[in-house]
């Protein structure tokens, strides 16, 4: 006696319509719902009081705790690294965005515009590049940006946008 096979071609089609469905959800939520309910973030660039860093590599990192920035920074500049500013650890965060060695005084970073959405907030950033024609000084330069924004347990997503 021979019996039906477990899976008919309706069962697939079921499961394959629920895969699609649960993909068309996903992509809703995170282009449409969890890029929604943006405003501008409150942030404060604390670059000048820290001064220069050596950032010797690409870094973007966010910090929650001093130890593990002053960790950062001695690994950084061994013996010789910077005093971090004061800051209220309980409220704020530091977010630590480097571009690592360039050649020359004409490389700037720029923050543009720092935003809070449903899903995160979003740093966008962007690197200034000197053009043929600029007076630059040639020498190794180091292009950072150390921004302290309050505490959120939202992640934090740094946008590193192209050389103009």
């Amino acid at each position: 006696m021979t019996t039906a096979p477990r899976f008919t071609s309706t069962g697939r089609a079921v499961a394959l319509a629920l895969v699609a469905l649960a993909a068309c959800g996903w992509l809703v939520y995170t282009q449409w719902w969890g890029q929604g309910g943006e405003h501008p973030y409150a942030y404060r660039d604390l670059t000048p009081q820290l001064g220069r860093v050596e950032f010797t590599r690409k870094v973007t990192a966010v910090y929650h705790s001093r130890p593990p920035f002053d960790r950062l920074l001695e690994a950084t500049m061994p013996g010789r690294a910077p005093k971090p500013p004061p800051l209220d650890w309980s409220r704020d965060q530091v977010i630590v965005i480097a571009l690592g060695p360039r050649s020359s005084s004409g490389y700037r970073l720029q923050i543009l515009r720092v935003v809070e959405r449903r899903r995160g907030v979003y740093v966008y950033a962007r690197e200034q590049t000197p053009s043929l024609g600029d007076p630059v000084t040639p020498g190794v330069t180091y292009p950072y940006r150390l921004l302290a924004t309050p505490t959120t347990a939202k992640p934090v997503y740094v946008k590193l946008q192209g050389r103009p």
